[in-house]
Formats: structure tokens, sequence, C-alpha cells
């Protein structure tokens, strides 16, 4: 019965002594979690991944410090430079944000980041064919932030926008093969062609309209998404049949720009009255 007894006593002395160190363990993995943020706040982002990975090493359960790591390496990241410490630094990104996504599929912040490091690479890669592909990949990433998060406006904003991406490049060839400078009106004088371009691509733009439409419900008050409307239609335009057709496809795009400029003057005064408010309050 005695040897039961300190048999017992031992094992619980032992788990005592375990959850003792565990919580010390997490509170240096706390400590280093705030020298970290002190240094990603000054910009020291080689120091403050040191402190991200420290607390990580701790506490590998530990969220925050995880993408706090894995956000420390992609502000590092600059878009194009294809050295060999740039690729480290958006892999290392990636495969932390990943892990995030290991503990929680649908943890929102990790999904955003991961889209918006997908389309960074894309823009800053020279050739069309790897861009495209990489487009591919973050619009994948976009739909999914929007399943995970259904009023994000960005996520409907960004799809509409790589829809743009890749067919902007399509259509400008044709227009070049044709001696149609980018201001020369349309539509497209090559009829095949045209066709060809409908068939391959008139479902992908509207497509986008539709993203782009969603950000609108979001936000109303959207002008960049209501920019892209723009661009979008302008540039379906070119697939009209007729002249009389593209004429109109114009209109309802010049009707998005004065929409987008008109909302852009609302936000300024209601920035300045805003302003003026504060600065009224400070001096009573």
């Amino acid at each position: 019965m005695k040897r039961i007894l300190k048999s017992g006593l031992a094992a619980a002395a032992l788990a005592a002594l375990l959850l003792t160190a565990t919580g010390c363990e997490k509170l240096k993995s706390r400590d280093h979690l705030n020298k970290g943020v002190q240094a990603y706040k000054s910009a020291r982002y080689a120091e403050a991944v040191e402190h991200f990975k420290a607390a990580v090493d701790l506490d590998p359960t530990y969220t925050n410090a995880r993408l706090y790591l894995a956000t420390a390496y992609m502000s590092q990241y600059i878009p194009g430079a294809e050295s060999k410490e740039n690729m480290e630094m958006v892999q290392a990104a990636k495969e932390h944000f990943l892990k995030v996504l290991e503990q929680d599929p649908k943890d929102r912040i990790a999904v955003a980041s991961l889209a918006s490091l997908h389309y960074s690479q894309a823009q800053g890669t020279p050739k069309l064919e790897d861009k495209l592909a990489r487009l591919e990949e973050a619009k994948q990433w976009y739909q999914k932030l929007g399943e995970v998060d259904p009023t994000n406006k960005e996520a409907y904003y960004s799809l509409g926008v790589i829809v743009w991406a890749k067919w902007y490049p399509a259509l400008m060839e044709q227009r070049v093969k044709m001696n149609m400078k980018a201001e020369d009106p349309g539509p497209l004088k090559d009829k095949k062609v045209k066709a060809e371009l409908k068939e391959k691509w008139i479902a992908t733009i509207q497509e986008g309209i539709g993203h782009l439409e969603q950000a609108l419900k979001i936000d109303p008050e959207y002008d960049d998404a209501m920019a892209y409307m723009n661009l979008l239609i302008r540039e379906r335009a070119d697939l009209a049949d007729t002249p009389d057709g593209y004429k109109k496809e114009i209109e309802v795009a010049d009707g998005w720009v004065q929409k987008a400029l008109e909302t852009k003057k609302l936000k300024a005064a209601r920035a300045a009255e805003k302003a003026a408010q504060g600065i009224i309050q400070d001096t009573k």
C-alpha cells in the first residue's frame, strides 16, 4: 500500500514539474513574442524573426507567434528579385503560414497572407507563362479566402483583378497583330480572331465582373473595384459584334469611371470633415 502511495505521489510530483516546466516555456515564448513585435514595429525584421523563431520553438502551438514569424519573413520578400536569400524568405513565409493552416484550416490571416504572397510573386514574374501560372495559384488562395471569410471584399476584388491580369495580355497581343494601338477604338477588326477570343475568354471576363460586383455588394463605395469594372467592361467591348455594340459597352465603362471619381471625392470630403472636427475637438 505504501509503495502504491509513494508511486502515486511520485507520479503526481512529476506531472506537477512537467506542468511547471511547460508553463515556464510558454511564458518565455510570450516574452520572445513581445520582443519580436517591438523589433518588427521598428522594421528590424531580422531581429524580429529570431525572437519569433524562439517563441515558436518554445511553444509550437502558439499560433500568433507563427503568424508573426511568417509575416516577418514575408515583409522581407522583394517581388521580382531572384536572389537565393529572397527566395528563401518567400519559401519560409509560405511554410509557416501553411503550418498555421494545419492547426486551423480556416485561419483568415494565413489564407489572406498566402493569397497576397502568391499574387506578389506573380506581379514580380517577368515571363508571361510563369506569371499566368502564379496568378492561377493566387486565384485559388483568394477563392479559399472568400470561402473562409465571405464578407472579405478584397478577396472578390482580387479575383476580379486576376481575371483582368490574365485577359489583358491576350487582348493586347491580338491588337498588336492587327496593327491596332491600345487607344484605337474597337471592336477587333478580324471577325475570326474576335470569335475565337470570345469563345475562350467571355465566360472568364463575366466571372471577373461577377467577382467585382460581389465586392461592391460588400462595400458599395469600393472605388478600386469600380475602376476594374471599368477596365473589364471597356476591354470586353473589343469583342462586340458591331461598332454600336462597342460604343454602348464604352458608355457603361465610362459610367464606372465617373462613379469611381465621385466616390473618391466623397471619401476625400468625409476625411477632410473628420480631420476638421478633430482639430476643433483638440482646441476645446
